[in-house]
């Protein structure tokens, strides 16, 4: 928008990124598997929700909880991840929006709670077949299967992201599949009464809500990896509406399958149940079936949250956020020293338990939705007639609207925080803040080299031109 005030904005929905045209680029397929893993991998990590709230709220939840949060934030990236289909997604959406110090923001807030989800999937993968073997409970065999497991998925996203694509749809079929079958079997068992129970006064909504946000978010760390898709124009959004279907249906069945099959104790509905239940519905054949497919999500979640992450340190350093060489790339064209600071950040965390872990990422994960919502909202008031490949078909107000009902949610996530996660994570947040300063400080003294890539639109250039 060549207004000439030293803040124009430039559309670059028309930019393809020059630096990945020699590698090979992620189709539709893969690309719905990949945000099936960024956002879900299955229903494992869902057993808490009856746990929390009992039967009733639990499918209620994984029906209403998705028309507030997830279709508003899919909406938004597939808009915003058209307009700028580079590494730094939802980083570059607010640098342009709010200022080159709060994409920094964003992007350290939203890197933390990235590394911090990845974290907890060596622990869903471990507590789903401890019962089969005991000893990786606890103790030396435990670490050793966690530093096992993360160094060989963190080669498997150093050898290119075209790999991880059709790994994680096999990895999404074998998973899923279980489930269908867990479905059918259990038919003669189903009561359907058993889905009405609820108590009120029982009710940990600090672990329920956790619990949904947590495995109804993420929607827009596919952004990251908006540069090295296939037409992202019109793959992205096709993309995001196929997993959103994917992910709500592959909720739903299993938590019908499980609450209407097996009479209700809430006590015995946490991490790992659902191979219980397979065992008691089926069989100790289908028990194993579910373990493993356990294992196999866990996976695909780990390889598509790393890629993510990786990608956007990569996304940054390219806007001279980061150290230049954080934009190094490997000759299968991924983000060598990205992947290798998330996996470090994976091990640093993987100590920590399921429900720590969960509140801590999901309190950092708010604070990044607020800015990327008013950055959408800013974008929209500031510069309606930008290129949009992809524009949600509402006018500004109904923009602002879109974003009440998830930012009343973040606020409600908010105050169920406890002492100790807001404590952790204010202190990170406080953290980010004194960095970007910092960072700033080391490039004016020349103790660390950044650049910018030539490549990339400029974002604030005063002689942008306009757009019609």
């Amino acid at each position: 928008m060549g207004e000439g005030n030293g803040d124009a904005y430039v559309s670059v929905g028309e930019v393809d990124s020059p630096r990945i045209d020699n590698f090979k680029k992620v189709s539709l397929l893969p690309l719905v598997f990949l945000i099936f893993y960024e956002v879900s991998g299955g229903p494992f990590g869902v057993e808490d929700s009856v746990q929390a709230a009992g039967p009733l709220l639990a499918l209620l939840g994984f029906l209403v909880f998705p028309l507030i949060w997830s279709v508003p934030e899919a909406l938004i990236t597939a808009e915003m991840g058209t307009m700028f289909p580079e590494a730094g997604g939802y980083v570059v959406w607010v640098s342009s929006a709010l200022g080159p110090y709060w994409g920094f923001q964003q992007g350290w807030m939203k890197w933390l709670s990235g590394v911090i989800d990845n974290a907890l999937y060596p622990v869903l993968f471990l507590d789903y077949l401890k019962s089969a073997i005991p000893a990786l409970g606890g103790g030396l065999p435990r670490i050793i299967a966690v530093l096992v497991l993360t160094s060989v998925l963190t080669y498997m996203n150093y050898r290119g992201l075209a790999i991880v694509g059709w790994a994680a749809v096999l990895l999404g079929v074998f998973s899923l599949t279980p489930f269908m079958v867990m479905g059918l079997v259990a038919i003669p068992k189903l009561q359907p009464s058993r889905w009405l129970v609820v108590n009120l006064h029982s009710v940990d909504w600090n672990l329920y809500l956790n619990t949904l946000f947590w495995n109804l978010n993420y929607w827009d760390s596919i952004s990251t990896l908006a540069g090295e898709v296939e037409n992202p124009k019109k793959t992205l959004p096709k993309a995001l509406f196929c997993a959103l279907i994917l992910v709500v249906v592959g909720y739903l069945f299993p938590l019908l399958t499980g609450t209407g099959a097996v009479p209700l104790n809430r006590e015995l509905w946490t991490d790992g149940y659902f191979s219980d239940i397979a065992k008691i519905i089926g069989g100790v054949w289908l028990r194993w079936w579910i373990q493993g497919a356990a294992a196999m999500s866990n996976m695909g979640m780990f390889v598509a949250e790393m890629s993510s992450d990786s990608f956007q340190l990569l996304g940054m350093a390219e806007r001279g956020m980061l150290p230049e060489f954080f934009a190094k790339r490997s000759r299968y064209g991924t983000p060598v020293i990205g992947i290798l600071f998330s996996a470090s950040g994976v091990l640093f965390l993987s100590w920590l338990s399921f429900q720590e872990i969960v509140a801590a990422e999901n309190f950092l994960y708010c604070f990044g939705m607020i800015l990327e919502f008013l950055s959408f909202i800013r974008l929209r008031v500031k510069y309606p007639a930008a290129s949009r490949p992809y524009k949600i078909p509402v006018g500004t107000v109904g923009a602002i609207l879109l974003c009440i009902p998830p930012t009343i949610l973040i606020c409600t996530v908010l105050a169920f925080s406890t002492l100790k996660v807001v404590v952790v994570s204010v202190g990170a947040i406080m953290i980010g803040l004194a960095m970007q300063p910092c960072l700033m400080y080391a490039e004016k003294e020349k103790w660390i080299k950044f650049s910018t890539s030539a490549d990339l639109p400029d974002l604030h250039g005063a002689n942008q031109g306009s757009v019609n």
